[in-house]
């Protein structure tokens, strides 16, 4: 199955500057190589990806990207990624493509999605 890719997030990331715009894209790339079937859209002004319920997300600042998980307190953080303080949401932050970790971000989606099949 190829992912379907939500135009807006398209727009979106054709309006981020470097280096957040290359670290958006490389984080959506990273997520539908972990599940092609996800669904994208926008949530809270942000790019946003569901599979069997919210799964991540990707909010941008100044700089850098936060590469969030909805039930991030739930999952499995054994290379300690994850920071927040919230009583769901946890995130990774990113300031440049070299800091993505993408076989440990694959398994967060991956856990992240057997939470939601619960």
């Amino acid at each position: 199955m190829h992912p379907i890719k939500d135009p807006q997030v398209d727009r979106f990331i054709e309006g981020l500057e470097s280096p957040t715009q290359e670290i958006v894209a490389q984080l959506r790339t990273l997520v539908f190589e972990a599940y092609p079937e996800m669904d994208e859209g926008f949530k809270w002004a942000n790019p946003s990806y569901a599979k069997e319920g919210l799964v991540c997300y990707m909010q941008t600042a100044k700089g850098h990207v936060n590469f969030g998980f909805y039930r991030g307190v739930e999952l499995r953080d054994e290379s300690n990624l994850l920071e927040g303080d919230g009583n769901k949401m946890r995130h990774v932050r990113l300031n440049r493509t070299d800091e993505i970790q993408s076989d440990v971000l694959k398994r967060l989606i991956w856990d992240a999605v057997e939470l939601n099949r619960g």
